[in-house]
């Protein structure tokens, strides 16, 4: 007698339809990396406008500047990393918060 004893082993797969084969793995889902606010800002920068992404939890500076890196190519502007946030010139919010979703974070658009 066997040790275990499978309740499926009496079953009979040769009636079933053939399955279809995976042409290609399927997409694991990225991990939710925390809520980001996307703020615009004016104040004190001479009437210039600046979105600053802020409240990052559990990211180091390397990422934050390869983001804020990818965030200045995409939007075709200068940017920076100070103090924890990264600020880009001009109202970039639409395409801040896309690159930050692609990169798992769920940005939330705070402020005016």
């Amino acid at each position: 007698m066997n040790a275990f004893n499978s309740p499926f082993a009496g079953l009979d797969s040769s009636e079933l339809p053939p399955g279809k084969p995976l042409s290609e793995p399927l997409p694991i889902p990225k991990k939710n990396r925390g809520r980001v606010d996307i703020v615009r800002e004016k104040a004190g920068r001479g009437g210039k406008t600046v979105t600053v992404v802020q409240n990052f939890i559990g990211i180091g500076l390397p990422e934050k500047e390869s983001l804020a890196k990818k965030m200045q190519r995409t939007c075709g502007t200068g940017g920076t990393v100070k103090e924890g946030r990264i600020e880009i010139q001009g109202d970039q919010r639409e395409v801040v918060a896309r690159i930050l979703i692609e990169a798992g974070f769920k940005p939330v658009m705070a402020g005016g």
